[in-house]
């Protein structure tokens, strides 16, 4: 987002609301979870970073009890009253700007009226979180604009709370952590159940690699009640392993060494947990060959994800297998894996940045080829999360 989109952006504003108000703009990006899945309702271990696709929203208080915004990739407009925030049935991504703003009123703050426009790059539907850069990119603009004085943590909470609670789906905490807190040329080692995190380098460009994303163009139709049924499943092996280890509360809580435990336990339930608990470790020791600068051994942690993914959780498709299967034939590649829910969604891949354009021919030709799809690959870099930029001076009219 340069400094002419900014000032573009400002100018719909002004056009659009008349807005007089001091206005701000703000930036969100989307993420992507380099290892950890379907940890974080497990209270374990992800390991996403921030990318160089976001929502930016410009903002201004209109001095009345009404909020309007407004959607320039969606050409859409919506207006509510500060006093009855409820669901839309009919503009379904306003609900998370304004589960948001239910949220800063449940918190007890004065929400007053505001004028907001946003516009986004992030891939809709593809897993890279534009519902949480939309989340957290409104808590952000609200709060600046209100000049309350919020932690970055507590917003990042209030965000997650507006998907859950208002929107009504059951996600973890990841994605607005990420977006919020993440930062350039890192990624985020978030423990989930403490909320502690730290910003790890990736040092990928510098190794000579790119993180490259690849859409499977697929309609991911089962993942809400697959997802809840994961979480139940997980939630039943629990209960299983308490009766040899008394003291647990999640699979976050089971090691490696009791692994025999978890082979002992009813077939499915057992997949389920032994994922669990192997994400878990492969997350810590990613990190720590991230942190040694060996990629080929990070490389082999994303394959080993994948299989576990797909074979234990059973949370892959036939699309994803046959992309990642794809990604690893290209000569150089150090590893591949479904990212995000599942069932559709995207790939992540290490490839070698002088392999790139090979990797896309040869990656799209044999896909669209087999599944008759036209994937979409983007190349990522770790990227700054949510900011405040710099606006103009107050619009004239």
């Amino acid at each position: 987002m340069n400094h002419e989109d900014i000032v573009r952006l400002l100018e719909q504003l002004r056009r659009k609301y008349k807005t007089q108000g001091r206005p701000q703009v703000v930036r969100a990006p989307g993420r992507v979870n380099l290892l950890g899945e379907h940890t974080d309702y497990n209270e374990g271990f992800v390991f996403p970073m921030a990318i160089d696709a976001g929502i930016t929203m410009v903002g201004a208080l209109n001095g009345t009890n009404q909020i309007q915004l407004y959607s320039l990739d969606f050409e859409a407009s919506d207006r509510f009253s500060v006093e009855e925030i409820v669901p839309s049935s009919s503009r379904r991504w306003t609900n998370y700007i304004r589960g948001v703003c239910a949220e800063f009123k449940k918190a007890g703050l004065p929400l007053q009226g505001l004028d907001l426009i946003l516009e986004g790059n992030v891939p809709q539907g593809a897993g890279l979180s534009s519902s949480a850069a939309l989340e957290v990119a409104a808590a952000l603009l609200i709060s600046a604009l209100h000049d309350w004085e919020m932690d970055r943590v507590e917003l990042v909470k209030l965000a997650q709370r507006a998907e859950n609670d208002f929107v009504g789906v059951a996600s973890g905490i990841m994605d607005q952590f990420a977006s919020m807190m993440g930062q350039k040329d890192h990624a985020l080692f978030l423990d989930c159940r403490s909320l502690d995190y730290e910003l790890i380098p990736t040092p990928f460009e510098q190794q000579g690699y790119s993180v490259v994303v690849t859409n499977t163009r697929v309609q991911r139709g089962l993942v809400e009640s697959e997802y809840n049924a994961r979480r139940q499943e997980c939630s039943e092996a629990v209960e299983h392993l308490k009766r040899h280890l008394p003291g647990i509360s999640s699979l976050r809580d089971v090691s490696m060494d009791q692994m025999p435990l978890i082979q002992a336990l009813p077939p499915v339930l057992a997949q389920r947990a032994r994922h669990v608990v192997t994400e878990n470790d492969r997350v810590l020791q990613g990190i720590l060959a991230l942190q040694a600068g060996d990629l080929v051994r990070f490389g082999q942690y994303l394959n080993a994800s994948h299989d576990s993914l797909r074979f234990d959780f059973e949370v892959s498709c036939p699309e994803l297998d046959l992309l990642v299967e794809l990604a690893q034939k290209v000569q150089g590649v150090l590893g591949s894996r479904m990212t995000g829910a599942g069932f559709g969604g995207c790939t992540i891949s290490l490839v070698p940045q002088r392999s790139l354009n090979f990797f896309k021919e040869t990656v799209s030709r044999e896909y669209r080829a087999q599944t008759g799809l036209e994937p979409e690959i983007f190349v990522f870099s770790a990227s700054q999360g949510a900011r405040t930029m710099e606006a103009a001076a107050p619009p004239q009219s």
